[in-house]
Formats: structure tokens, sequence, C-alpha cells
């Protein structure tokens, strides 16, 4: 599948998610996993290794540093990490590139970004 063609299906599948009218009930009355896939997906070239994207853009940091902000309580940061891992894994996501986000955003997590990380130990 060329560049082109991934874009646009990771386009599709974040409108699509975006789009989703259930929401969570861990995560806040204003967040979903449609809208937290939706904030990073300036994210995306940088997080799939598309084009010359060394290091991501500030859009994608600012995103990046709300959705840390928003996780103010534990089932919040659960709900947020279990949807973000899946569409890790749905995207394509380079796990050295969403290893190195949080230290390119200057953001501070509890726990390691890894593909297996386990979202039900989030404290």
């Amino acid at each position: 599948m060329g560049y082109s063609n991934q874009m646009w299906m990771l386009m599709k599948l974040l409108v699509v998610g975006a789009l989703v009218v259930t929401r969570s009930p861990a995560l806040t009355n204003a967040q979903t996993c449609g809208d937290a896939k939706a904030a990073l997906f300036p994210c995306g070239s940088y997080l799939m290794g598309f084009g010359a994207a060394p290091r991501p853009g500030d859009k994608c940091c600012s995103n990046v540093k709300s959705l840390n902000n928003q996780a103010e309580d534990r089932a919040t940061r659960r709900a947020l990490c279990q949807c973000l891992k899946d569409a890790a894994h749905a995207y394509g996501v380079k796990a050295d590139r969403a290893r190195d986000l949080p230290t390119y955003c200057k953001i501070t997590l509890e726990v390691p970004v890894t593909p297996n990380v386990d979202c039900t130990r989030i404290p």
C-alpha cells in the first residue's frame, strides 16, 4: 500500500473514530476514544514513519500535552491507554517512534510506551 493510500486509510479511520457516538464511561464527558485518536492525527506522519518527519511537529506535541493533561484520573488514563494502544496496532504505528514521542513533546508518563503495555496497571 502506497503512502497516499495509507494516509487516506488513516484519515478515514480517524474520521470514523471521531464520529463514534458511544462514549466510554471511563473517559471524560468531553473526551471519547475517537476524540483522542483525532487529536493525534497531526502526529500520524511521524508515528508511522512517513516522509521526512524525524521529529513530531508543534501541533502534534500540543495535542499530546493536551491529552496528557486531560487524563486526570486512573480510569481515564487506563481508557486512553487502551484506546491508543489499539489504535497504534490498527494504524501501524512504529513502536520506537511512539516510545520517543513523550521525550520529543517534553511530557512525563508514568508507564513505558510499548506495544505490550498493560493498561490495567496504570496508576
